[in-house]
């Protein structure tokens, strides 16, 4: 009994330390960007348009640009991702194609970011000729997101208990009216997960945008799918290795409002799951 306390304590005491080394470094990266950034916030860098070779003015194109991107992302990956998702736990039996394509999933999710800015470059910038825009960049970071999305929506789908299924069969329901009625309700939580876990490596990278979307230095809103857009990742990595004798407050502001921007859809998504694992009945 009193080996059996001690390997407990000092397994705990390795897990602690595991989850501090783990945690610390994190909390002094956010802490040190907030020091250092906060002096550049105001409303004037939040909503003006920049100037004097980005040395000056604001972040408001970066960070419509980033919105607008965002939203593009989950307009293309969701529906395709979360579609995927159910057939692949719902309707596609279990033989050599479907695990195939569940290895091809999860290989692609592995794929460095640059891989995917190289595709969409070739086949939607130049193939499909929608140049650098709005649209063609959604597409790309769309893509990059769906290995996340349909298998993250895919274990919440299976993690359902089957008997749901069975009673929902049993009253009188076909297969679509429990996968919508009863299933997807019940895995909705686990979903919003994936889909923000996707959304947000989306609007935290630079490579595909850098060949599909962004724009150096663009001092005005675009106006349609098929305009350039600047973007924060972009934005940041310019001010912070193009631009010579840029302020380090307004590198590291920049670095905020894009951890902010992250760190908000963070928040959404937990509220947003909070509030359907409490209606959720098993």
């Amino acid at each position: 009994m009193f080996n059996r306390q001690v390997t407990q304590r000092i397994a705990f005491i390795l897990i602690s330390l595991a989850a501090a080394l783990v945690i610390l470094p994190i909390f002094a990266i956010v802490g040190y960007i907030v020091v250092e950034g906060i002096g550049a916030i105001s409303w004037e860098f939040l909503t003006a348009m920049p100037r004097h070779g980005m040395k000056e003015g604001g972040l408001l194109p970066a960070i419509v640009g980033t919105l607008w991107l965002t939203i593009g992302t989950g307009l293309v990956a969701v529906p395709i991702g979360v579609g995927a998702a159910i057939y692949l736990a719902e309707y596609a039996s279990d033989n050599t194609l479907t695990r195939a394509i569940r290895i091809a999933i999860i290989n692609l999710a592995g794929v460095p970011s640059v891989v995917y800015g190289l595709f969409g470059l070739g086949l939607f910038v130049v193939f499909l000729r929608f140049g650098t825009s709005i649209l063609a960049g959604s597409l790309t970071l769309g893509i990059m997101t769906l290995p996340v999305i349909i298998s993250t929506a895919e274990e919440a789908l299976r993690a359902v208990p089957q008997e749901f299924r069975l009673v929902s069969t049993s009253l009188g329901g076909t297969r679509w009216q429990t996968i919508r009625r009863v299933v997807l309700p019940q895995a909705l939580p686990g979903i919003i997960t994936g889909i923000i876990l996707g959304l947000e490596r989306a609007a935290g990278e630079t490579a595909p945008i850098l060949f599909t979307v962004a724009a150096f230095f663009l001092p005005r809103l675009p106006s349609s799918i098929f305009d350039q857009t600047m973007a924060l990742p972009y934005h940041l990595f310019v001010i912070s290795t193009q631009v010579p004798g840029m302020p380090l407050q307004l590198q590291y502001g920049t670095a905020l409002v894009l951890l902010i921007f992250v760190l908000s859809l963070n928040v959404l998504a937990t509220l947003i799951r909070r509030h359907y694992r409490q209606q959720r009945v098993w």
